[in-house]
């Protein structure tokens, strides 16, 4: 009698296991791509470090293709690959056995494609997170794990009959990635390097997150926006009433509140720096004002957190001045 050779447990559990990091992977991709599309903020704790946090990196020109948000893409990814995984386990073996090997040949070489190309283009995301943003986003740090877990559970989880096709495919499928990515963050080079301004659909431009390079004490990054008449107005009006803006300068969200209102009218807003090596530094003021993050605004009694519109400002500080503000904050 011939003895059956028993089969490798990841053989058996390779699709479960794929499958439920997609599901995973689709979920992540989804709430950050439907807080994007909604303007809202990303969950990611209390950003307090001179490092470029996860929101930062998510708002970042590197985080669009096509003007659409870069985890759009992945939502579709993750969804294709959990659909190569798990579609063939509902096909029951016992009843059609023929169509169930059928789906798993073709669906496992899917799975190899989209496993390789997105651990090539997550292993790219992971250069430009490290060595141009340089920041961190765990949301990037866990969707690149997730690929490449798909590309060694897809070659460990079945019996190859042929290495070398296998090989071939990856090498075919990675020349191909690669050139694509390169061909696509090389266009988004040249347009950071250009400073193509990117206008929302009430004609505000969008301003441009903090520059790759660490922030320089007592300063940090240049207001390079203008101020128009509004903003101006608007400032004058928040330091009449007493209002007070709590930042730092290496924080990148702070940067953002300085180029919404442009270097002139910044000038006029009653701003505490709150980094003891910053200019006319006073932490023991912030200190005593116990606060949780930066920037915080204090208006009319009341604390704000976070990088506030320009359009909020004026909402929160009752001001009745012209409000065709210049700027906006990018989704």
């Amino acid at each position: 009698m011939v003895r059956r050779r028993s089969q490798p447990w990841i053989h058996q559990w390779s699709r479960p296991i794929i499958g439920a990091i997609a599901t995973i992977g689709f979920l992540l991709t989804s709430y950050l791509t439907i807080s994007k599309l909604l303007g809202s903020e990303v969950a990611c704790g209390v950003e307090t470090a001179a490092t470029t946090g996860c929101s930062d990196v998510l708002s970042s020109p590197y985080a669009f293709v096509f003007g659409l948000p870069l985890s759009l893409f992945g939502a579709i990814a993750y969804l294709a690959m959990a659909g190569f995984a798990l579609a063939p386990l509902a096909i029951d073996p016992e009843e059609n056995k023929k169509l169930r090997n059928k789906y798993e040949d073709w669906t496992w070489l899917f799975l190899l494609i989209g496993a390789t190309a997105m651990s090539l283009f997550s292993g790219y995301l992971m250069y430009i997170l490290f060595a141009k943003i340089g920041g961190v986003c765990l949301y990037c740090i866990t969707s690149a794990t997730f690929s490449v877990a798909f590309l060694i559970l897809t070659l460990l989880g079945r019996f190859w009959d042929d290495w070398g096709e296998v090989l071939l495919t990856v090498f075919v499928v990675g020349i191909i990635t690669a050139l694509g990515t390169l061909g696509l963050y090389n266009s988004i080079e040249r347009n950071i390097q250009s400073n193509i301004p990117v206008f929302n659909d009430q004609g505000q431009e969008l301003i441009t997150p903090a520059p790759n390079r660490a922030p320089q004490p007592p300063t940090g990054w240049e207001i390079t926006t203008t101020s128009g008449p509004a903003e101006i107005a608007l400032a004058e009006h928040l330091t009449a009433i007493g209002a007070k803006e709590y930042g730092a300068y290496w924080c990148p969200h702070c940067y953002d509140q300085k180029q919404l209102f442009g270097k002139e009218a910044f000038a006029a807003v009653n701003y505490i720096e709150c980094a003891p090596d910053g200019a006319n530094a006073q932490p023991e003021v912030c200190s005593a004002a116990g606060l949780e993050g930066f920037p915080t605004w204090e208006i009319n009694g009341e604390r704000y957190s976070g990088t506030q519109s320009l359009s909020r400002l004026a909402e929160l500080s009752g001001y009745e001045g012209p409000t065709e503000f210049k700027y906006a904050l990018p989704r």
